[in-house]
């Protein structure tokens, strides 16, 4: 029979994890987990860990939902997998169907692969491409904002400013053009959000103007900056760099990945801007957690210019796995359940119970920037001790709660399926261990 110390011993021995110095687990524990049910996560001994990061910020209906169990199932018995090159099948279909109305039509074509990283991969190509077959191959350049992070294969590292993931692999990239980022924490005092944002835009206003001729497009994280220590910024940044994108001919790129499908209050987060991008990015959420699933989103105007009897003006890039449809089930799922359970609706009451439960959180004396924007809160812990993040995330394990802080910024990203009585739990262990933790 599995056991904890067993199925751990055989990971440190085979399994080689992602973002993790294994040397490390030496001391640090290792949670082997054996089943998961609704918010809660539970290891071979019984142990439950409350998830409120939704797994790396993919589980948003807990996990073995019934109703995504049951769609999956049940494409399982039609077709597991289909080569997308000349073949074609109902889920693929229907979810990029029910993905462009979402947008109103206006990203009506939906390219699929597996995740986050590739799906930028995919966004950044067709942007350059583009703009070759428009006859402007100098638009090669991407802009990007300071702190972004976008992924870690190379293209997506080349726009991403997290010297973390970057720096180690800096000769294999071609770095992107970096731009100020409208996060607020770096607005000067007496500066508002709104203020910052605008000088921001500003800013970048500045570079398009004297760089257009060679940026193929910005691309930008709506409304939070996930990696980069959960930095938020008011929409109105959005709707500006729509405009100056518009009037430079650069395209937008939204990597909608971690903050769609219903993190940040809407069901897209450019949606609180009113705007939308040329080319949109999804993953994470979009399969409710249960399958790799990535896609982009694009115009009609961008689609038409591929679209040609040379092969060479198509665009050149596939994935084996593409629109795989168990994938697609579980995301057709996914949106049934958004649409079924008026899931928006139900996460502002949600959010501002957590939000009533996190008061004395906020009032801490080591909380700094205490915010939210739709189902993500974060606050940055000064003074932070040495190894703060690693300390934290193991005394939370010891606390039932799984959570994971970047850097001495502490986030709380749950699945939506999180109840009062789990957040009150959240809340209040979250205050004890800022107590602990020094």
């Amino acid at each position: 029979m599995t056991s904890n110390s067993n199925l751990i011993a055989r990971t440190l021995r085979s399994v080689w994890h992602p973002c993790t110095q294994m040397k490390l687990h030496e001391w640090l524990p290792m949670v082997a987990i054996s089943h998961g049910h609704g918010a809660w996560l539970y290891d071979f001994g019984g142990r439950r860990f409350l998830d409120a990061i939704s797994s790396w910020w993919v589980n948003l209906f807990g996990h073995a939902n019934p109703r995504i169990n049951a769609a999956i199932t049940a494409q399982l018995e039609r077709l597991e997998h289909v080569i997308m090159a000349g073949m074609t099948h109902e889920p693929a279909v229907a979810l990029s169907e029910r993905l462009a109305a979402l947008t109103g039509g206006h990203l009506g074509h939906c390219f699929f692969a597996s995740d986050g990283s590739s799906a930028v991969e995919i966004a950044l190509k067709m942007s350059h491409h583009f703009w070759r077959n428009r006859g402007l191959p100098d638009k090669s350049r991407f802009a990007c904002l300071t702190g972004a992070y976008h992924g870690e294969t190379v293209g997506a590292l080349s726009v991403s400013d997290v010297a973390l993931f970057r720096d180690a692999y800096a000769p294999l990239l071609r770095p992107g053009i970096t731009v100020m980022s409208p996060d607020w924490r770096h607005a000067e005092p007496g500066e508002s959000p709104l203020d910052y944002a605008q000088r921001c835009a500003s800013a970048l206003e500045r570079v398009l103007q004297q760089r257009h001729g060679e940026i193929a497009a910005l691309i930008v994280e709506p409304l939070v900056q996930c990696a980069n220590g959960m930095g938020m910024y008011e929409p109105e940044y959005l709707q500006l760099a729509r405009a100056l994108c518009d009037k430079y001919s650069v395209h937008l790129i939204a990597d909608e990945i971690a903050v769609g499908c219903g993190r940040t209050g809407t069901f897209l987060a450019c949606e609180q801007a009113g705007i939308l991008p040329d080319l949109l990015c999804l993953s994470k959420g979009i399969s409710g957690g249960y399958l790799p699933l990535s896609l982009v989103l694009s115009t009609d105007a961008i689609y038409e210019a591929f679209y040609d009897e040379q092969v060479t003006r198509g665009f050149l890039h596939s994935h084996s796995y593409s629109g795989n449809p168990l994938a697609c089930a579980a995301a057709l799922a996914t949106l049934s359940i958004f649409e079924q359970d008026a899931v928006i609706e139900s996460n502002k009451r949600r959010a501002a119970r957590i939000d009533e439960l996190a008061r004395p959180l906020r009032a801490h004396p080591r909380v700094q920037n205490f915010r939210r924007t739709g189902m993500i809160w974060a606050f940055e812990v000064d003074p932070a001790p040495p190894l703060f993040a690693r300390r934290f995330s193991a005394a939370a394990l010891e606390r039932e709660l799984l959570l994971r802080p970047i850097g001495n910024t502490v986030y709380f990203m749950p699945p939506y399926v999180i109840d009062e009585e789990q957040s009150a739990l959240l809340t209040d262990r979250t205050l004890e261990l800022l107590d602990r933790i020094v």
